[in-house]
């Protein structure tokens, strides 16, 4: 039996921030654009969604960045670039996730491939930009 969740705007709003941004927030984050707007939300809820919405596949993480666990509202496989200096996290819309990786994958393990994230780490180009100047 699926379990019927009743809408709430809190939890209409923690999903609206995640989806509504491309920079891929950390729950603090989100906790921090909504807290002015909703003051008695409190970081636990925000948690809380957030990992209901991971669960659902509403959500994805992108892995842990500087110590906060990022997430992404697209949830199609796509790239990512992750800046190892200041954290940003960027979609590469120009590289698609080859889906060959997949068949040689399931190929190696006689598993079956879900999903494939592809993430490069490196410097951004306004990191390196400031160690220039």
């Amino acid at each position: 039996m699926e379990k019927i969740r009743k809408r709430s705007k809190k939890r209409d709003a923690i999903l609206a921030c995640i989806c509504g941004t491309d920079c891929h927030p950390s729950a603090e984050w989100v906790y921090t654009q909504l807290k002015p707007q909703i003051p008695d939300l409190s970081l636990g809820t925000v948690y809380r969604n957030i990992s209901m919405f991971r669960e659902e596949g509403i959500i994805v993480s992108v892995g842990v960045v500087n110590g906060l666990e990022r997430f992404d509202g697209e949830t199609r496989p796509h790239v990512h670039f992750i800046c190892e200096d200041c954290g940003a996290v960027l979609d590469i819309s120009a590289i698609e996730v080859p889906t060959e990786l997949a068949a040689l994958a399931e190929q190696a393990t006689g598993g079956m491939v879900s999903d494939c994230r592809l993430t490069f780490r490196g410097r951004c180009k306004h990191c390196m930009a400031e160690e220039i100047a």
